[in-house]
């Protein structure tokens, strides 16, 4: 009988060799250079399992304890790490699970594939026992899906899977294969996909928009740069470097793009968006050039409309070209990965300075500083404050953490207060906004990039969503330092509540369990940190230990985040109080 390893070799040289579906998906892995798999088993999924107990060798299997965590933590490791994260369920309850994952990485644009287990393919249709059509409902939030009903189509839906997850605009798809597919046999051999017909992943840039570009930008005044994840996810860090330093152009990015560009930059002017700083965000409403590079206008970020940067010559360099004049009309659209179209850009920018317009910048972050930063960073009042939580985690980090956070006010400190050094270092849910993202995410970007500290900065509402992940992290001995900044509420809705709704705190006061004994429970070391003189030596000790911890921090029940633009107004109506 021919040995697997004689069969992976087979495959490996692209050879035709008969083995079963089942088998067939792994071999799919191993040739996109998959290691690492995020999952859980059923009795639709089951024989693929079956198949990668055999490949414990070549593959890691990650049990999660639940599938939302699963999509999590392969989004992690995706965003760390630069590559795919592939997560894995059965049928019905388990593929739906993965939705809010799946939801969150499409409009995140994050590359993942996940592999589903469906009934056999006479059953499709008959309301079988944990049947659900998981292509239709996936459709909406994937930006591709197949269901494979025949063992033969295996080998070139999954490549074509992992071409569309990680070209062009990234993003995730999903894969359904019925159980018979599973069971069957077919003639295996594998070849990568390198392009499908009628999609065009990456636009052909267009060199007279540039040079118009470069033009715009060498007779502006008060040049702007915005820039989102795109820089990220086109690996254009030094390109946007190269330009903000050779024509002196200040520079803000969304929170999806956050440390593209070290925080201490001079240039770095900070956040634009809803809790953004004051500057970036008043400021836009008087440049005279607006560079937006790899982001797409959302609605955090422009508040309203029909007042964004309307006095502004907008230059939108964007790899998507259905988010050109989606939300903003650029005046000059740039299509194409802005590494490229950066580079194509930089010889025709002339050298500058701006430093009156700069001044201006400094001028607002002053202001804020005086009116919002010291009191958050440096507080006076008794109760410990968030972003002094933040701060504390930069000393002791050196600035060269991975910074996982969840969604609510938590998540807006820590994107306003985090200082990084490295890019990649900002992991968080921006589009969806998913509560509970932050724990099993932390998971994925710890072993995307093992050899960085993690730290998951995570909300008492979100973290008991996904609370369950601490099994995982136990299991594993992943060394991440996960705190919990619990003020008893569900703090940002409680804030709209304070400042728009007189008050009335329907439903966001919460009576919470105790978050350390817990985590013993899952034999984790932890700490608890009420008192502002234990702040300090408690950080320093969790970032030293070998090993996960948890810290859970008590901080003031009824603070706010401030700058903030109110739901509908102008960024130039932004509040500091």
């Amino acid at each position: 009988m021919e040995t697997l390893k004689a069969k992976q070799k087979k495959t490996s040289t692209k050879k035709s060799v008969k083995i079963t579906g089942a088998e067939a998906i792994i071999h799919c892995l191993l040739e996109e250079g998959v290691d690492l798999i995020y999952g859980y088993p059923g009795g639709a999924i089951m024989p693929v399992y079956d198949e990668l107990y055999k490949f414990q060798d070549k593959l890691t299997h990650i049990l999660t304890r639940h599938e939302q965590g699963a999509t999590h933590a392969a989004q992690g490791y995706a965003r760390v790490s630069g590559r795919v994260g592939v997560a894995m369920a059965t049928s019905g309850p388990g593929a739906t699970n993965l939705v809010t994952g799946l939801a969150d990485a499409q409009i995140d644009s994050t590359p993942i594939v996940c592999i589903t287990g469906q009934v056999p393919r006479h059953l499709l249709g008959s309301d079988a026992f944990q049947e659900t059509d998981i292509v239709g409902i996936s459709t909406p939030v994937t930006k591709w899906n197949h269901q494979i009903t025949k063992a033969s189509e295996i080998p070139e839906v999954m490549a074509k899977a992992f071409y569309i997850a990680k070209s062009g605009r990234p993003g995730p798809v999903l894969i359904d294969i019925t159980k018979n597919a599973q069971f069957d046999e077919l003639d295996f051999s594998y070849e990568k996909c390198t392009g499908v017909r009628s999609y065009k992943p990456v636009p052909q840039p267009n060199l007279d928009s540039i040079a118009e570009a470069a033009e715009a930008i060498n007779n502006a005044k008060k040049p702007y740069i915005v820039w989102g994840q795109g820089i990220i996810l086109g690996k254009a860090e030094e390109e946007l470097k190269a330009l903000v330093e050779k024509a002196g152009i200040p520079a803000a990015w969304t929170i999806m793009g956050e440390s593209a560009i070290p925080t201490d930059h001079p240039l770095n002017v900070g956040m634009v968006g809803m809790h953004g700083n004051y500057g970036p965000n008043v400021l836009t409403n008087e440049c005279d050039v607006l560079l937006a590079i790899g982001m797409r206008f959302d609605d955090r970020v422009t508040g309203k409309l029909d007042t964004y940067a309307k006095q502004a010559k907008v230059i939108h360099f964007e790899i998507d070209p259905a988010e050109v004049g989606k939300n903003v009309k650029p005046d000059i659209p740039i299509l194409g990965n802005c590494k490229e179209t950066l580079a194509l850009l930089l010889p025709m920018i002339r050298e500058n300075e701006h430093k009156e317009w700069k001044a201006e910048f400094d001028k607002k972050y002053e202001e804020e500083f005086e009116t919002v930063i010291k009191n958050d960073i440096h507080p006076t009042k008794p109760g410990l404050t968030m972003g002094e939580v933040i701060e504390e985690i930069n000393l002791a980090s050196e600035h060269k953490a991975v910074m996982v956070t969840d969604v609510g006010q938590h998540q807006m400190i820590a994107c306003r207060y985090a200082k990084f050094k490295e890019t990649k270092s900002n992991i968080t849910s921006g589009g969806l906004g998913t509560m509970g993202f932050a724990l099993p995410a932390a998971i994925g970007a710890k072993q995307g990039a093992p050899e960085r500290q993690v730290v998951a900065i995570i909300g008492d509402g979100g973290y008991q969503m996904t609370i369950q992940e601490l099994g995982v992290i136990f299991q594993h001995n992943l060394g991440i330092k996960i705190v919990v900044l619990n003020n008893d509420h569900l703090g940002m809705v409680r804030q709209w509540q304070e400042l728009f709704f007189e008050r009335r705190y329907a439903s966001t006061i919460m009576t919470n369990p105790d978050f350390v004994k817990i985590a013993e429970g899952y034999h984790i070391k932890s700490s608890r940190v009420s008192k502002r003189e234990n702040l300090k030596a408690t950080i320093q000790e969790m970032m030293a230990f070998e090993g996960p911890y948890f810290l859970e921090v008590v901080v003031e029940k009824e603070d706010n985040v401030f700058p903030m633009i109110p739901s509908g107004a102008s960024v130039s109506d932004i509040r500091l109080k």
